[in-house]
């Protein structure tokens, strides 16, 4: 049964106080500068256009220690032909190796991870990388997109529509080996998923989510619900029995066009403003965030540099209201109000 009203809050609470015990206290960004996944050219200055965008700044003014650790430096491999339909498949799958070790690093070492894409392939990377550290970590996917087509059900063969496939338990019988992935093993069952704002998905895609019986929230569940009650259900689905760390991966192309215009594959009738911060603030209050990307950025697609810059500045917003930024301001702690002293100069005069 979903958790309503005072219980859902009481749970709330316990997860936040406990949890904020155990949290990092300190940020790692990590640039992840890569394309291959798709094939629009541009998403590779995603990490460059959100720093660009006050992303650190912003983050320091929030109660953490920032370590900027930069971009990763892909080495492409020049010779990389198509494995049946699958394009790239070398040069992601070795870009997702390489992520996938500096962010258990990163999380290993104590850090709350926040990765700046690039396309939605590197989730593979993000999230493997995570689960090495946090084996019971749960995700939360928001994104246009389910991104859970195998190499079979792919109508295009670009990776970035296929990362949940590599990363769920029962789909492992349905993945062929592909050059370049032999270092990724399955992760996640598919209780352990929740997708939130989609609103075009394959016909593949659709009959894995039935089939696995995949949590999913469309842009047509969100109206109907409220965002509200669809993150009471999400926390209800993923946290009720256990409490344990969360991987946010955020696809921009999740708010509606009219706000996120500068990405590779927009779909109207997305998320507003308001429901997109929600979602992230709520999980913020959840003390449970472990790790987190925000992909697909892609400044070249902007029609002009105030698309662009539109684009990069509700990255930063998104990034930094999952990381306790409030619609109230962002503030940072004091104790007390400082007590009031009169002027002893002025009253001598």
């Amino acid at each position: 049964m979903a958790l309503r009203g005072p219980l859902f809050r009481l749970l709330r609470t316990q997860l936040s106080h406990t949890s904020q015990q155990s949290r990092a206290q300190s940020v790692a960004v990590l640039g992840a500068p890569f394309s291959r996944g798709q094939k629009r050219r541009g998403v590779e200055h995603g990490p460059k256009v959100i720093r660009d965008a006050g992303l650190i700044e912003r983050l320091s003014g929030l109660d953490y220690s920032v370590h900027d650790f930069g971009d990763l430096n892909f080495h492409h491999l020049e010779k990389d032909e198509p494995y049946m339909d699958v394009k790239f498949p070398r040069n992601v799958g070795a870009a997702n190796k390489m992520l996938s070790g500096a962010v258990s690093r990163a999380v290993g070492a104590g850090h709350t991870l926040v990765m700046l894409g690039g396309d939605h392939s590197l989730a593979i990377g993000s999230v493997g990388g995570h689960a090495q550290q946090c084996p019971d970590l749960c995700l939360i996917w928001v994104d246009a997109h389910a991104d859970v087509n195998t190499p079979m059900t792919s109508p295009s063969g670009n990776l970035h529509g296929q990362p949940v496939a590599f990363m769920l338990k029962e789909l492992q019988d349905k993945m062929p080996d592909i050059p370049g992935f032999s270092w990724m093993k399955p992760c996640l069952s598919s209780s352990d998923l929740v997708y939130i704002g989609l609103r075009d998905v394959d016909p593949g895609e659709h009959h894995i989510l039935k089939n696995l019986g995949i949590q999913y929230f469309t842009m047509r569940d969100i109206d109907r619900l409220g965002i509200q009650r669809v993150m009471e259900v999400t926390f209800d689905h993923l946290l009720a029995r256990k409490q344990r760390p969360i991987h946010l991966s955020f696809d921009i192309d999740a708010f509606d066009p009219s706000l996120a215009p500068a990405t590779g594959t927009p779909v109207n009738g997305g998320l507003t403003y308001r429901e997109g911060i929600y979602i992230t603030e709520e999980i913020h209050n959840t003390g449970l965030l472990s790790a987190m990307d925000l992909v697909e950025v892609n400044p070249v697609l902007g029609a002009n540099q105030e698309a662009v810059e539109a684009t990069a500045s509700l990255a930063v917003d998104v990034i930094a209201s999952s990381l306790g930024q409030t619609r109230e301001g962002a503030h940072p702690s004091i104790d007390e109000i400082p007590p009031a002293k009169e002027d002893t100069e002025q009253l001598r005069l």
